[in-house]
Formats: structure tokens, sequence, C-alpha cells
């Protein structure tokens, strides 16, 4: 859920790609998938839905890195912050998640969040809260 004040956007990934992930297509090694593709775990969404989709690297890719890049959210304030509550699971114990964050004056991005991959072979959940005084991308 991205969540900007009190508009919140939900992304499942069920129809197509959200709107918050607008370069999904030119980044290689994510693909839309479910638990019944026949690819290994998960084989079930969060939810314990089988046929519920959601982005998976693909087997190539376990060796390499791959990004997902947000469109350009607008600066925080009182009013409206930034909340992103999101699912995930992380099957190898070599695997990390990273959340950056890459405000539009900077070249770099930096590291608000990170997990690795453990035994559990489970989904998690986690919920980033952002503050940025000027425009951003996640």
């Amino acid at each position: 859920c991205f969540n900007s004040g009190s508009s919140c956007e939900k992304c499942d990934f069920e129809t197509d790609l959200c709107k918050a992930l607008p370069e999904l297509n030119l980044q290689p090694g994510w693909i839309r998938r479910n638990g019944q593709s026949g690819m290994g775990p998960p084989y079930a969404d969060h939810s314990g839905n089988d046929s519920a989709y959601f982005l998976s690297l693909s087997s190539e890719m376990r060796s390499s890195s791959a990004t997902l890049r947000t469109n350009v959210f607008l600066p925080t304030d009182e009013e409206h912050i930034c909340q992103i509550t999101f699912h995930y699971w992380i099957s190898q114990m070599s695997g990390t998640l990273m959340v950056g964050l890459q405000k539009h004056s900077e070249d770099t991005i930096t590291n608000i969040w990170q997990d690795s991959g453990d035994l559990q072979n489970r989904w998690k959940s986690n919920t980033i809260t952002i503050n940025s005084t000027e425009k951003y991308e996640v």
C-alpha cells in the first residue's frame, strides 16, 4: 500500500504492475507469477492464495541484483506522510532485500531498510515511513 496522506494505493499485481512501479518492465530479472507457476517456493502469496500474483526474481538472477523503482513521490509534511507496507519472502540464506531512498537533489541512493534471508521460508511484512522535504523515489 503506497499511502500519501489520506489516499492509499493498493498494489497486488493481480491484473498488472502497479502504478507506483512504472519502469518494472525495463528491469531485467523481475517476473510476475503465482504459486502455481512451477517455479518453486513460495507456492502461495502472503494470504495463502496459490493463484494470487506476486513479483519474483527469475532463477537466472539469483547471483546478482535487480531493482524496482517507484514513480516520483511528492515531498512529505505533517499532512502528507508516506508509509509503504509490503510483504516479502527471501528464500535463500544469501539473499538481501533493501529499500533505498533517492531524493531529487542527490545522485546517491540511501539505504533505509534491509533484511536478509533466513531458514524460516515464510512471508514477512514490513512498513516503512519516509520523510522528505523534496521529491523522491524509493
